[in-house]
């Protein structure tokens, strides 16, 4: 699935959530290696701004590496508890970043 955001009348996109994730974060030497940091800071901010409005749930309905490749992400599909995370999975990132740092998470 295709992620995008306009600035400025310019349109990013970015075509699944590995690459977005890796555009939205600080340039790291690995990830120019692989091509997958952003072309510069204003990419890296449409890229930050589209992850911001991204609902939690995409991360459990877009695989970023195969449970069966790594024992993390198995750990974590397992463990998965769908009623607990059912409060907050339609929070976008943003808005789940914003309702954390209030005072009704504590």
């Amino acid at each position: 699935m295709a992620y995008a955001t306009t600035i400025e009348g310019t349109r990013f996109t970015f075509p699944d959530l590995r690459r977005l994730l890796a555009k939205a974060t600080p340039e790291r030497s690995g990830d120019q290696l692989a091509g997958l940091c952003a072309d510069g800071p204003v990419e890296r901010l449409a890229a930050q701004i589209a992850l911001a409005d991204l609902p939690l749930k995409t991360f459990l309905a877009e695989e970023l590496i195969p449970s069966e490749e790594d024992e993390v992400s198995d750990l974590i599909a397992r463990r998965h508890d769908a009623a607990a995370f059912a409060p907050v999975s339609s929070l976008t990132v943003g808005a789940f970043r914003e309702w954390l740092l209030s005072p009704a998470a504590d």
